[in-house]
C-alpha cells in the first residue's frame, strides 16, 4: 500500500509529517489504552516504516503509555498523531492525521474485547450535514472564515 509522498500533521499546522512508504494494516484499535490516547470509541491506525518518516515541521510531543509504548500529539492543540512501539521498526500513524484519510479503508478491527457494545448501531443513528447543525449554509461561510485548523497539505 504504497503512495509517495505520504503527508500529514494535526490540526493547528505546528507538527508536519511525510513518509513515503504506508504498510497493509490500516486498522481500528479497540483496545481501551487507544480510546483513551485518541479521545474516541476507537483509534484509526496504519503503520510506517520509521526509516521512511520525517517530521517536517516541528517536534511531537511523547507520552510513555506503557512500558513499550510511546504515543505521539502536538503540543500545542492536542491532535493525537501516533502510536510507537519502541521495539519495532514500524510505527502506526493515527489515519485521521493524513492529509488524504478518505485513501485509506480499514480492513481490520483489534482488541474487540473492548470495543463499544452498541458500535455495530452506528450507522442506524440519525444523520445531519453540518449546514444543517449550524443554521444554515450561511452559518457554514462564517465558521470556514474563522476556522484555524491547518489545511490537509504542506
Amino acid at each position: 500500500m504504497t503512495q509517495t509522498p505520504i503527508t500529514g500533521g494535526c490540526q493547528c499546522g505546528a507538527v508536519r509529517y511525510r513518509t513515503t512508504e504506508l504498510l497493509d494494516n490500516p486498522h481500528l484499535c479497540h483496545c481501551r489504552m487507544c480510546q483513551k490516547a485518541s479521545g474516541n470509541i476507537f483509534a484509526a491506525l496504519i503503520s510506517t516504516p520509521k526509516s521512511e518518516l520525517t517530521w517536517t515541521k516541528g517536534t511531537p510531543g511523547r507520552f510513555r503509555s506503557s512500558a513499550d509504548v510511546d504515543r505521539g500529539f502536538c503540543k500545542d492543540c492536542g491532535t493525537p498523531l501516533f502510536f510507537d512501539p519502541i521495539h519495532s521498526d514500524d510505527i502506526g500513524l493515527m489515519i485521521g492525521s493524513l492529509d488524504q484519510p478518505q485513501n485509506i479503508k480499514p480492513v481490520s478491527h483489534d482488541s474487540i474485547e473492548s470495543r463499544m457494545p452498541w458500535f455495530h448501531e452506528i450507522l442506524q443513528i440519525p444523520e445531519s450535514g453540518t449546514s444543517e447543525e449550524l443554521d444554515g449554509p450561511e452559518r457554514v461561510g462564517e465558521v470556514a472564515a474563522s476556522n484555524r485548523q491547518h489545511p490537509d497539505h504542506d
